[in-house]
């Protein structure tokens, strides 16, 4: 899923020039001086980065970045280069820890991934992959407290944030816990770190639903936080520390929960289906294309399924006679940007609700992340 809206913009005040020649990768040219920031707001743990390519003794590597970590880019391809392997920065969108280029590294011949931005989530033996959190650099004492404010109608808070705020998980809980509040971070055992969420992961925070009366969110923009409580039916507070405030964004969940009901309905008057296969290498979910495609069948629906690797309505309209989709790819494509399709899009599960193998009890209980 598209983090974009998560990162705060780079401060380019201050700036440095490094120029150098790759010795070791033969036939490379010198690379031009490029602008490096000396401050920054995530820590890109160049060192490690520097150590692991020549660890791997790397010639070649792909450089991987979601969308707000772009900016970035020449910063960390300096240091590559600096280490002596040849870089290259992949200009796609990157969607989250499932969408690790491995079939564009592939092409491209490379020695090495490094994806920033995310844990791991895919294990894969084709091509050696580091992965760095790019850990945010910024204080989040003020804003918890600042939060407590619009926690005051609950005493039981669970506590959750992404991965680059999670290594400052226990000073938050402690912020809390000075102001009354009983602090929960749940731990699934899915992801990394107990408390920490990524756009389809909300693992963690379910398991901890029922022992408490709302969340807390820490994170840049309204992204994850639509998720936490759209997965747990709870009321859902962010404390932003980029923009240094707090809100609620029940409205906006219970917009998407309405739009979702919406999709539902007027998928069940269709009769053509499309079964959306995502050719991402952490998105493709064929065998469950085919049983979806089976189910809607065995009720009398017509479907066919299309592989893409970028699900965007433009794509679509190409297929006018298609009267609704389903997505088994990334569940937030079908939640977040719904509005954008002409046709309804329903995620697997929703799927399910159209062939009559689940209500609607139970997709709230499982929630729309399920993919």
């Amino acid at each position: 899923m598209n983090l974009g809206n998560m990162y705060a913009s780079p401060n380019l005040d201050q700036a440095g020039l490094l120029t150098g020649k790759n010795e070791r990768c033969n036939g490379c040219q010198p690379f031009s001086p490029v602008l490096l920031m000396k401050a920054s707001t995530f820590n890109f743990e160049e060192k490690r980065l520097a150590k692991e390519i020549r660890k791997h003794n790397a010639e070649r590597v792909l450089i991987q970045l979601p969308e707000g970590l772009k900016p970035y880019a020449l910063r960390i391809a300096t240091t590559v280069e600096s280490a002596g392997a040849q870089s290259i920065v992949s200009a796609d969108p990157c969607y989250g820890a499932c969408d690790l280029a491995i079939f564009d590294a592939q092409a491209l011949r490379v020695d090495l991934i490094v994806h920033y931005g995310h844990t791991e989530m895919i294990k894969q033996p084709t091509i050696p992959a580091i992965y760095f959190e790019a850990r945010a650099r910024i204080a989040l004492k003020a804003v918890v407290e600042e939060a407590l404010s619009l926690l005051d109608l609950w005493d039981s808070i669970g506590l959750a944030t992404t991965v680059q705020h999670i290594f400052e998980i226990d000073k938050a809980r402690d912020v809390l816990l000075r102001g009354n509040k009983k602090v929960v971070i749940g731990d699934a055992g899915k992801l990394k770190y107990p408390g920490q969420v990524t756009g389809c992961d909300y693992s963690n925070v379910r398991a901890i639903a029922d022992q408490v009366k709302a969340f807390l969110f820490i994170g840049g923009g309204r992204f994850h936080a639509i998720g936490v409580s759209l997965a747990t039916s709870r009321p859902t507070i962010v404390a932003d520390p980029y923009e240094n405030r707090v809100f609620n964004v029940e409205d906006e969940a219970e917009k998407a929960r309405r739009q979702r009901m919406a999709s539902v309905s007027d998928a069940k008057k269709a009769r053509n289906f499309g079964i959306l296969i995502c050719l991402r290498s952490g998105q493709m979910r064929f065998q469950r294309a085919v049983e979806i495609k089976d189910k809607l069948q065995s009720r009398g629906k017509n479907a066919f399924m299309f592989a893409l690797r970028e699900i965007t309505p433009e794509a679509l309209m190409q297929f006018p006679t298609i009267d609704a989709y389903v997505n088994t790819g990334c569940p937030r494509i079908v939640i977040d940007d719904a509005p954008r399709f002409s046709k309804p899009m329903l995620t697997m599960n929703e799927a399910l609700l159209i062939a009559e193998e689940m209500d609607w009890e139970t997709l709230c209980k499982k929630g729309w992340f399920e993919n």
